[in-house]
């Protein structure tokens, strides 16, 4: 099964329940397969922060862009026409490609009436994969300055998760908001894990962010609510009258902040959370087969 931990705003602990669910998971008894934890926010990737990781393998990751044979270009501008994102001009005798406008869809090679364009890799970034313990872990890490993180995450995904995973877990954390980073994280999943906390603000993004996995997406979604103890009862209220369901509370506790500030997962600073994190996943897979998902399938839209 893959679940996507996304959350409507940064902040809310997303990445805390990624991390603690996959260790949980790995420490089970009667040998299941290993999870796999994937690190979709490639802006700014934390994940690795809270594991002791090996890295085993690293790549460059971009995405294919246009280059311009001058000597076969005849400047006669179709390269331009037929690019629906403006990433491509013709003025005078110059071509202009602009790569951070690029989608690499491939028309204006395909148009190109002289064979004067072949396409050449943008690198936006590296990918990166190896082991924490028992946890297989990949992370995606855009350079500074690239305007696209979708391309990355993409690829991150297309890299590291298998086309027959069978029962295995595999948790991707995505980033924060409701922007197309998100979307490609949330993209194929069984379902989205919804981390917020119980305040008007936590409110107001976790029901963005609700729209975009269910409405939009047609995700079932199950919400964790951290910090529970402060703030007031609107994200209860609203998720009763959603028929969205509380899987789990993480109590606003001084200890827990101090063990992640020191970059202790909570799970190991608190090894009773462990069977706590293990109902969340069990109650996911509840969730997912009553709202006739199918785990282990790539979803068709």
């Amino acid at each position: 099964m893959i679940v996507t931990v996304a959350s409507g705003k940064g902040g809310t602990g997303k990445t805390t329940v990624a991390v603690n669910l996959a260790l949980s998971l790995a420490a089970r008894g009667g040998n299941p397969a290993a999870p796999l934890l994937l690190d979709c926010d490639v802006e700014e990737p934390n994940a690795a922060l809270f594991l002791k990781l090996a890295i085993e393998d690293r790549r460059d990751v971009g995405q294919m862009v246009p280059e311009i044979d001058l000597a076969r270009c005849t400047y006669c501008g179709r390269c331009a026409e037929v690019c629906q994102y403006h990433a491509i001009a013709v003025v005078g005798k110059r071509v202009l490609v602009f790569p951070e406008l690029c989608h690499a869809c491939g028309s204006c090679a395909l148009n190109c009436p002289t064979g004067a364009i072949h396409e050449v890799l943008n690198v936006m970034g590296v990918l990166e994969r190896g082991w924490a313990g028992p946890v297989e872990f990949a992370q995606g890490t855009m350079n500074v300055g690239e305007p696209m993180a979708a391309p990355i995450i993409r690829q991150l995904k297309r890299w590291t998760i298998p086309s027959d995973r069978g029962d295995r877990p595999i948790i991707l954390d995505a980033s924060p908001g409701t922007a197309c980073p998100v979307v490609e994280a949330m993209r194929g999943a069984d379902a989205a894990l919804m981390v917020t906390e119980p305040t008007p603000f936590g409110l107001h993004d976790l029901r963005l962010a609700v729209e975009v996995a269910r409405d939009e997406l047609g995700l079932p979604v199950g919400v964790v609510i951290n910090r529970d103890g402060v703030g007031d009862r609107g994200v209860e209220t609203y998720c009763a009258a959603e028929g969205i369901p509380i899987l789990m509370r993480i109590p606003l506790d001084r200890r827990i902040a101090e063990a992640y500030s020191e970059g202790i997962p909570l799970v190991e600073a608190y090894p009773t959370y462990r069977e706590r994190f293990v109902g969340l996943w069990k109650r996911l897979e509840q969730l997912v087969h009553r709202q006739g998902g199918h785990c282990g399938q790539e979803r068709k839209r």
